[in-house]
């Protein structure tokens, strides 16, 4: 293993009166790409914190390569002060080019000159990145990174990303993101630290496979510490595997609402009109929204039936806000009409988290300030629901403003999922809630009696949630596809069929078949067709690729065993290198076929 860029021995933290962590060790490599997994309130950020050394620990040793310049994104730039967001783009010690920033921020949508007092939180997150990328890190920390982006910002910075020479640690919600870009994974868990040399897609896999050795290594513990294990293996292991039985019958209900939708979206005129009535609790019709000149929403229309789970998705400023208001009565369009079920009853979580006020106690929030809180019409005592929502009960008369920003986001949903209501609506309700939050999130929604919108840009959440997915482009088309995300992106970017080789006819001519003598020599000489090794790897390397990524699986796989490394070193290292050595084939098939895709597509031009 070639020696770290940075690494810390024995690292320890105090926080309240215990260990936050102790006694961990880690390192990073000069091109590592790592993702760092744990619970809300585990430390991930704090851990980050000190690895840039912004804050000192108790105990431990941190040793850098000298000149290593690391930079850290962090999840909530601070911005009070400054004038604009070009003035928080170049500040700081370390203050990039005005130039490096002005480049990215570009690349990225960025307009500079915004008053940072008065910008967006996804206009702050991309100045936090223009400036952090700008100041060309060797090792980036990434908190957060994707939260409050859309998906356009979210593809530029993947793009960036694996582009990227030096190492990186990520944070983040977002599995999509973490799959595509990681290679190890760090597991900070009740104030240990796991590593495992497995992209995050291998995550889910390596963690249960360690909580069933805790299991087996429980039975000789005492039975509360059973109690507890048990606890975190529902909460956790048994959820998720609930989760994908939710899964199967999600896309048996996508297979059924694309039975039931038509070209625009609307119900098939075979269904009887009196089912139609007691299902429908929002009917969009011929629905047009203009903002001056420019039209939002352009004659959209659909059909919202009863238990179905709305996506709204496309890139800031594209009009999911306004078709959310339009679908929920807050805004009237200008043609065509929506109308709401008289019985409809909505609870609406917001960005802001506006219910929250830090010098509130947990059970005020829940419980107005008492033992007991009714739950959809159920009373439940305070500390059990607690435990539903994956918080510790004694936290109930912990402040709001000591929680970690995920556990704010987690006690908002614990509150409003309690009240009676038959519509939901959820503002990127992913931000800052980590991994399991997530799951325990896609439990709820999937058993929620009701009727479900959601706008996100969380990839993987809608594809684990959502029936029907509307996507808008910003030209005031919005496409409405039966299924996740996943399934909207195949129909709006459809796979380019391989080009049929042109063929010459028997009776052609000579002056059919020869270039005119009034083109330019270089247009004479432009070929026809590929040359037989360009259409041969054409054809052959998409399966080629395929065969790749599923020898990396099947190796990622293997170093899924905890106990690989002590037991068998020297396979670890041949299967880390295999799997490395792939990763690098895998890199050039795809650029060789981006190129020759380029190649085709400029012949038939």
């Amino acid at each position: 293993m070639p020696a770290p860029v940075l690494a810390y021995e024995g690292l320890g933290l105090v926080q309240g009166s215990g260990w936050l962590f102790r006694d961990l060790d880690l390192y990073v490599g000069e091109r590592d790409r790592l993702a760092l997994i744990g619970r809300n309130g585990a430390g991930k950020t704090t851990l980050l914190r000190l690895l840039a050394d912004r804050i000192e620990a108790d105990t431990g040793r941190r040793t850098i390569v000298p000149g290593t310049n690391v930079v850290l994104l962090e999840q909530e730039p601070a911005l009070a002060g400054f004038e604009t967001l070009r003035a928080f783009a170049v500040s700081g010690k370390d203050a990039p080019a005005l130039h490096e920033v002005e480049a990215i921020a570009d690349q990225i949508g960025l307009d500079l000159s915004r008053p940072a007092s008065t910008a967006s939180g996804g206009e702050r997150r991309r100045a936090a990145i223009a400036r952090a990328l700008a100041q060309a890190p060797d090792v980036l920390l990434l908190d957060e990174p994707t939260n409050h982006l859309d998906l356009a910002a979210i593809d530029w910075l993947e793009s960036w990303l694996n582009r990227y020479t030096g190492a990186f640690i990520a944070i983040s919600h977002d599995r999509t993101f973490l799959t595509r870009l990681t290679r190890s994974t760090l597991w900070l868990d009740r104030g240990s630290l796991r590593r495992a040399e497995i992209g995050f897609g291998g995550f889910e896999a390596w963690q249960e496979k360690v909580f069933a050795e805790e299991a087996r290594a429980a039975e000789k513990l005492d039975a509360k510490l059973k109690l507890e294990l048990h606890w975190l293996q529902r909460g956790v292991t048994a959820r998720r595997r609930r989760n994908q039985g939710r899964l199967e019958a999600l896309n048996r209900t996508r297979a059924q609402r694309a039975a039931m939708m038509g070209p625009a979206g609307a119900a098939k005129l075979g269904i009887e009109a009196d089912d139609v009535r007691t299902k429908s609790v929002i009917t969009a019709e011929h629905v047009t929204k203009r903002f001056g000149e420019r039209t939002i929403i352009k004659d959209f229309s659909l059909r919202i039936q009863r238990g179905d789970r709305i996506g709204i998705v496309g890139a800031n400023g594209a009009g999911k806000t306004t078709l959310l208001k339009l679908l929920t009565g807050e805004l009237a369009p200008d043609e065509g009409s929506v109308t709401l079920a008289k019985t409809l009853d909505g609870v609406i979580i917001d960005q802001q988290r506006s219910l929250l006020a830090p010098d509130k106690r947990v059970r005020d929030v829940l419980a107005d300030g008492g033992d007991w809180i009714e739950v959809r019409g159920t009373k439940k005592h305070i500390q059990g629901y607690l435990k539903e929502f994956l918080f510790d009960p004694g936290l109930a008369d912990a402040r709001v403003g000591t929680l970690s920003g995920g556990e704010r986001s987690r006690l908002l949903l614990a509150r409003e999922f309690a009240r009676r209501s038959n519509l939901l609506v959820l503002d990127e309700p992913t931000n800052d809630l980590d991994l399991e939050t997530l799951d325990l999130l896609q439990e709820v929604i999937a058993d929620y009696e009701g009727t479900v919108l959601i706008v996100s840009h969380d990839r993987d959440f809608l594809d684990r949630t959502v029936t029907v997915t509307l996507g808008l482009d910003g030209s005031g088309k919005v496409d409405i596809v039966a299924g996740g995300y996943a399934d909207w992106e195949r129909k709006r970017t459809p796979p380019r069929p391989t080009p049929a080789r042109p063929e010459r006819s028997r009776g052609a001519t000579a002056s059919e078949t020869r270039p005119s003598t009034m083109l330019g020599a270089s247009e004479q000489r432009r070929p026809t067709k590929l040359s037989y090794k360009d259409q041969r790897d054409y054809d052959l390397l998409p399966k080629r690729i395929e065969e790749i990524e599923a020898a990396i699986a099947r190796d990622e796989a293997a170093l899924h065993d905890p106990e690989l490394y002590a037991q068998d070193p020297k396979r670890f290292a041949v299967l880390t290198q295999a799997i490395a050595t792939a990763r690098a084939e895998k890199d050039a098939a795809e650029h060789r076929w981006l190129e020759l895709a380029e190649m085709v597509e400029a012949l038939n031009a």
